[in-house]
């Protein structure tokens, strides 16, 4: 018998303990977690984010590739167990660091720098880490920059953003119904005043409660599911607690707005409003009867409260309380979101829930409700401070949108 070269020997070895070692991270149970092999067993074969796919099982076993006599297996990263057909996706690494906006003190927009050594959150068990594709201002945004909400806020410094729309690239423990690789959009935060996330959506990745995310909807791009959230959910649950329903009419005020723009399309569209009237400026008109409006007000020619129509409800998005209350109807209601309430208007403080988008991503994909999104954006993850005081001028049209991001 030839006695065979040390140096093949070597080789062997080498490949025997780098198939063992891809192996490992096929069969690892820790979900959505690279293994991190020393040199020089690395794998070159993780694959970009942008080419997420998921596979099964018995697909990842024949995965194989065969080059000059030798066979690499693919690794991949386990994703989900939850069904009886195991899935595995493939994901980049995430990093410890990321690129995000910050705000250590309150104050005006120009207190917002941008930092690229801010560590990556954590992620609970009940929670899932997005990578963030697009991202949305809110006046609650700004708001609490300038500080009125420090009671209940969170620890300095911060990372605002409250809207998302990403992929979902690791799911914790108790994490049910997404996997990675899921493209998702939400509002972060599940009371907007109550201890929001010190790490919000403006940033490369953010954590988020699985409770309150929904897939995106099929029909529209992340650009326009990252204004929907944090808007919508407050339409929505402004019509409930108003108790309006079919039959009755309602008057919008700031209805070329984020929220108000929404509040037209579920009154009509999802409610059965019998009659929408809305006001806005001269140049937005048009918009409102697109959206659904059987009467656009302009508020610069005409005074909404001297109107003779009444209507069952006002939703106030604008903070003139004082003048819808003049324009309601006996026994009817008015929904203030911001400035002082004049009774019988009322304030309420929207709850992000998953299931609320879920429910509303039918009348999405059917076309009943369209995002509107700012045409001055989406402003790059770059011009962040003049999003936010495009969005302070008042002047805006639906959402501020932040795209693309980093």
């Amino acid at each position: 018998m030839h006695a065979v070269p040390r140096c093949h020997l070597q080789v062997r070895r080498a490949q025997s303990l780098r198939l063992v070692a891809m192996e490992a991270v096929l069969t690892s149970s820790v979900p959505s977690k690279t293994l991190s092999l020393p040199f020089p067993f690395q794998t070159p074969y993780l694959r970009p984010l942008s080419s997420i796919r998921s596979v099964s099982i018995r697909e990842r076993n024949s995965t194989t590739r065969r080059r000059a006599g030798r066979v690499h297996r693919i690794p991949l990263v386990r994703a989900s167990a939850s069904s009886s057909t195991e899935t595995v996706t493939a994901v980049s690494e995430i990093p410890a660091k990321m690129k995000a906006w910050v705000y250590g003190d309150y104050g005006a927009a120009d207190l917002l720098r941008f930092d690229e050594g801010v560590w990556v959150p954590e992620v609970k068990e009940d929670q899932v880490l997005i990578k963030v594709v697009a991202a949305a201002l809110n006046p609650v945004d700004y708001k609490r920059r300038q500080g009125k909400f420090k009671a209940t806020d969170s620890p300095l410094p911060t990372v605002p953003g409250y809207d998302v729309a990403g992929v979902v690239v690791k799911v914790g423990s108790q994490v049910k119904n997404l996997k990675v690789g899921d493209e998702v959009y939400g509002n972060i935060n599940e009371k907007a005043l109550e201890n929001p996330k010190q790490f919000g959506s403006l940033a490369e990745y953010t954590s988020v409660e699985e409770k309150l995310l929904a897939l995106r909807p099929k029909n529209i791009d992340f650009v326009q599911a990252a204004g929907l959230p944090l808007a919508i959910e407050t339409a929505n649950e402004g019509l409930e607690r108003s108790g309006f329903s079919a039959g009755k009419s309602i008057l919008v005020l700031g209805g070329a707005g984020g929220v108000g723009s929404l509040v037209i399309q579920l009154a009509k569209h999802v409610f059965g409003a019998s009659r929408v009237a809305a006001t806005a400026s001269t140049g937005k008109l048009d918009l409102l009867k697109s959206l659904g409006a059987d009467l656009a007000i302009d508020y610069t020619k005409e005074n909404f409260e001297e109107l003779p129509e009444k209507f069952d409800v006002v939703y106030d998005a604008v903070g003139q309380c004082d003048k819808a209350v003049k324009a309601v109807k006996e026994a009817g209601s008015v929904v203030a979101l911001t400035g002082a309430v004049t009774p019988p208007g009322f304030r309420f403080v929207v709850t992000s829930d998953g299931a609320v988008l879920s429910k509303l991503n039918t009348f999405i994909e059917d076309g009943k409700i369209k995002p509107v999104v700012d045409p001055k954006g989406p402003f790059p993850f770059s011009k962040l401070v003049e999003a936010f005081t495009h969005l302070e001028s008042g002047r805006a049209t639906g959402k501020v949108v932040i795209h693309p991001i980093p």
